[in-house]
């Protein structure tokens, strides 16, 4: 998925003679703690909320408050993981998506962006989750899969976690099944360590109510 389909509707931005006031009153009502900026059309930065919580006159227009605003974006073309992974290094609520000529064409927020990775990964489709420990040297996903795939189930969707401080890889899988107990036994026979499994049976059946929690949560 690009950046240009995680374009919402909903968060309109602001433009340069709006006062840090009106600012304020829009994040508030939108949900965000931040909103592009435009002048004369063209994206001049993003503006936070607290940076214009910095300012004391806050009937001042956004140009007189700021000399110059940082200009976080990616391009229409960025995939989701390079429009994710902006937001989260940045720690950006909202981020603006423009062409290939810097024109601005709108900007994508995390609740959307959220509930756009929740298709990708299949978090709504039914299944359970694995979550296995792996030597880094060890891992191939292509034995992982045909471990599940001998129990007649699928991989929905997998992601991984490494961290520099260890040799292990945390791979966890989304599999079209809610009872993993053979599928474990499996990979328990080829030495695989399971850190985690969420399925039914096991007193954690609640995935899907706990990410539409989480989404709501995400909305107030």
């Amino acid at each position: 998925m690009r950046a240009k389909e995680l374009i919402t509707e909903e968060i309109p931005p602001l433009i340069h003679t709006d006062t840090g006031e009106k600012a304020l009153n829009w994040m508030d009502e939108f949900k965000v703690s931040h909103l592009p900026v435009l002048k004369n059309g063209n994206f001049v930065g993003l503006v936070s909320e607290s940076a214009i919580m910095d300012h004391q006159n806050l009937e001042d227009t956004l140009d007189v408050l700021f000399d110059h605003l940082p200009r976080p974006y990616v391009l229409e073309n960025a995939h989701i993981y390079e429009v994710l992974s902006m937001m989260s290094e940045q720690k950006l609520s909202v981020l603006p998506i423009l062409d290939d000529k810097e024109n601005y064409l709108g900007c994508t927020n995390i609740f959307h962006l959220m509930t756009q990775l929740a298709n990708i990964g299949s978090i709504k489709e039914q299944g359970a989750i694995l979550v296995l420990s792996v030597n880094a040297i060890d891992y191939t996903m292509v034995q992982i899969a045909q471990i599940v795939e001998s129990n007649s189930a699928k991989i929905l969707s997998s992601f991984i976690l490494s961290s520099p401080d260890s040799s292990k890889l945390e791979v966890t899988l989304k599999i079209n099944e809610l009872d993993l107990t053979r599928i474990i036994k499996t990979f328990e026979r080829f030495d695989y360590t399971i850190k985690a499994s969420f399925q039914i049976g096991n007193g954690d059946d609640g995935i899907q109510a706990n990410f539409e929690a989480l989404m709501n949560f995400m909305k107030f």
